[in-house]
């Protein structure tokens, strides 16, 4: 049976006399749209549905009976979030229907209906509140940035206003305060002084406690990509020497043990405790671990046959994690080959990217340089991209982390250079307060172990 609609429709459609069931999968749930009046119809009315056309591609829906917008946008179900997840690619090829202001007439039903986010919800993007700052670093308030020329004096080694340890003018190498020195690292397992040294690294290095104008300064977020700029040349030279300052005291603390041999063997397996806490996966301090590696392999250090021969006999664990995993770990790292990713490591190894960038030359034949060049080079790029993975990951290490002030003190560079040359002689050219001072350990060397 067929029924033909009104003739100014100018069309006839074939349709059951029972209402037809609309998929609801069709916008705004037609079915419900349609069927407005078949319910309450007397017997040998007409059955026609009131919706007449189906909505084609983006052409207006005809209503007879406009509907309230609101009551169709909570007729949609759980199907129908496609239409809503975002707008057509494409403009419809009929101006849309306006919607009149809601105090002359009920709205009419538009093709898209945007669900618009409760006033009681949470807004969009809202995140609960920031987490406190760390400690280190410093608090300041944002202020509209603006373009600065970067400079070229740019120090993250500063001295500080009042020492605990030494006094305004102190001599070299004061008994007194090497004592207390001795105290402070006995009372400190080797994983606590690794984050300490950890923390200390980060702060010279630029990872961590970078103020805003310091950051203007360097015309890049931290010390890491400092170092690989051409203004980053006084960055560099602070590294160096932080480098060679921590080595130089740690073979004075083996060297100065004029006691029994047991006491320099105690204090070698120590060093190698303190190098395994600051290897990849622990602490993941490399500049701290190539530093204590560096007082074992120093020659006054590792000459001395009978400290290593005890240590290999009483601490036979730490001899053998010395030769089999340290070493190789050390060479691979110098030569631009050893772990480096982030999160393993927490401030990756500098001294071979700071050397070249300074000048210094290449050891080895010219084949192994050229691959070791490029490899130092490519490893310095990625660590100047990596640079907010590697504070992430320092962050991280020492999060809930309180430092001893008077251990902290003693492993900065400042502190260790009036250690090591008094108040007055920190201030000679470095070359040649190092030159001096290694011939002094090579003395104390001697004086323990002659030459046979």
């Amino acid at each position: 049976m067929e029924r033909t609609l009104p003739a100014n429709l100018g069309t006839t459609v074939s349709c059951p006399a029972r209402a037809r069931k609309w998929s609801d999968s069709q916008p705004a749930g037609l079915e419900h749209v349609g069927r407005s009046r078949e319910g309450h119809s007397e017997p040998g009315a007409s059955t026609v549905p009131t919706l007449a056309l189906s909505c084609m591609g983006s052409d207006p829906v005809l209503l007879k009976t406009p509907a309230p917008l609101g009551s169709i946008a909570d007729s949609l179900s759980a199907s129908d979030g496609q239409l809503h997840a975002k707008a057509p690619t494409k403009p419809p090829r009929t101006s849309s229907l306006v919607l009149p202001d809601a105090s002359e007439q009920t709205p009419t039903y538009c093709e898209l209906v945007l669900r618009v986010p409760s006033a009681q919800g949470t807004p969009p993007g809202h995140q609960g509140p920031e987490p406190e700052a760390p400690w280190w670093e410093a608090q300041e308030e944002e202020e509209e940035r603006c373009f600065a020329r970067p400079q070229a004096d740019i120090s993250f080694c500063h001295p500080s206003k009042s020492s605990g340890l030494l006094g305004p003018q102190n001599r070299p190498l004061e008994p007194k305060v090497l004592h207390t020195l001795r105290g402070l690292f006995l009372e400190h397992h080797p994983g606590s002084t690794a984050l300490h040294l950890l923390l200390a690294d980060c702060q010279a290095a630029g990872l961590l406690g970078v103020t805003k104008a310091q950051r203007d300064a360097m015309g890049v977020a931290s010390g890491l990509e400092l170092l690989t700029l051409p203004h980053g040349h006084r960055l560099r030279s602070e590294l160096l020497e932080r480098h060679e300052v921590l080595v130089l005291a740690g073979a004075l603390a083996v060297l100065g043990c004029t006691g029994p041999l047991e006491e320099r063997t105690a204090v070698l397996r120590g060093l190698v405790e303190l190098a395994l806490a600051l290897r990849p996966g622990a602490a993941g301090d490399l500049p701290g671990l190539a530093a204590v590696m560096g007082v074992l392999l120093m020659p006054q250090v590792s000459r001395l046959e009978q400290t290593w021969r005890q240590l290999r006999r009483s601490h036979t664990e730490a001899a053998v994690a010395f030769e089999q995993e340290l070493k190789p770990l050390m060479r691979a790292l110098d030569e631009g080959a050893g772990p480096c990713h982030p999160g393993e490591v927490a401030l990756p190894h500098v001294a071979p990217a700071v050397r070249l960038l300074e000048g210094e030359e290449v050891p080895g034949p010219l084949d192994e340089s050229c691959e070791q060049l490029l490899r130092t080079l490519q490893g310095a790029r990625q660590m100047a991209q990596d640079a907010p993975k590697f504070r992430k990951a320092a962050a991280q290490r020492l999060q809930g982390f309180r430092p001893n002030p008077d251990l902290q003190e003693a492993l900065t560079t400042n502190f260790l250079r009036r250690l090591l040359w008094g108040s007055r002689g920190e201030g000679a050219p470095r070359d040649s307060r190092l030159k001096k001072f290694k011939q002094v350990l090579s003395a104390l060397s001697l004086r323990l172990e002659p030459d046979c």
